[in-house]
């Protein structure tokens, strides 16, 4: 069984140097790949090249940078890209990005979707290139149906796997996958999980973008809001079932969003199998590729 795992960009010193000790607490699980993100707007463009560029100088990891359309430009957006390339990143994730609050950021010299965003890319270079999918219908699309019909115009375009949002239910991702390969999506579709390090944020979180809370997943954790120890050990156990429940649909690789922690992530990883090891020298790795 494969994983891989996502962090998103520090805003302090501090906060840099928790996600450095996470990154290298998660480094000797040997992942296919780890990606970065960009806030909205490009908020975060230059404390995710950073980030991305020291994972790549400094561990065995291949990073996968994400990029999106917003806020810039098609030849900003080529020219970084055309940047990552440059210094050996190979792996993106192409996303249109989440529009800031004030209504600005798509601009009529940019991509205004991903489906852009991916043939521009691939003109860039042969980069191994992922797309965000939505078990629960992306918030802006107009339906189930047009959400799958999207991520197939991203797929025929280029893209050579779907990474999907969070979902706590498998139901959805079920669905989703078998909608998927009948509309003819033949690439990889790797589930994203989510183990919950604090319910109630995650449940803020997931209002935010269109993820449920099933109703038997708040009962779970009613009231370990103030029992640690407890919490931590029902969020390992429910999110290592669902990587096992999944792994039996026929899913071999799942990506953790770790939100810059690694003990939840590493706890669910031994349950399903995927143990530390030694990790291999940084060459031998970028290698080995991100699929």
């Amino acid at each position: 069984m494969k994983v891989s795992f996502e962090f998103f960009p520090p805003r302090t010193e501090a906060a840099g140097n928790r996600l450095w000790q996470t990154i290298l607490e998660l480094e000797p699980l040997r992942p296919a790949f780890v990606s970065v993100t960009y806030g909205a707007g490009g908020s975060t463009r230059e404390r995710t090249h950073r980030t991305v560029r020291r994972i790549l100088d400094e561990t065995s990891l291949l990073p996968v940078a994400h990029l999106t359309c917003i806020g810039a430009s098609k030849e900003e957006i080529e020219s970084i890209a055309r940047n990552y390339w440059n210094i050996g990143v190979r792996d993106l994730v192409a996303l249109r990005g989440d529009i800031p609050d004030d209504d600005s950021g798509l601009r009529d010299d940019g991509f205004s979707c991903a489906a852009e965003l991916v043939p521009a890319l691939r003109k860039v270079a042969n980069f191994d290139i992922s797309v965000a999918g939505y078990p629960e219908v992306h918030p802006d699309a107009e339906s189930a149906d047009a959400d799958l019909a999207y991520l197939k115009r991203k797929v025929d375009a280029g893209a050579d796997r779907v990474i999907t949002q969070f979902c706590f239910d498998d139901e959805p991702i079920l669905r989703f996958r078998d909608r998927a390969v009948a509309a003819g999506i033949d690439v990889p579709i790797v589930p994203g999980i989510l183990p919950i390090a604090d319910f109630t944020k995650v449940s803020r979180f997931a209002n935010s973008c269109g993820a449920t809370i099933p109703a038997w997943l708040a009962e779970l954790f009613e009231g370990l809001d103030e029992h640690p120890i407890e919490h931590g050990m029902v969020a390992s156990a429910v999110a290592a079932e669902q990587c096992r429940r999944l792994a039996a649909e026929g899913f071999n690789q799942f990506h953790f969003y770790t939100l810059n922690q690694a003990t939840l992530t590493r706890a669910v990883c031994r349950m399903i199998g995927v143990y530390p090891s030694d990790p291999p020298q940084p060459e031998a790795a970028r290698a080995s590729g991100a699929a």
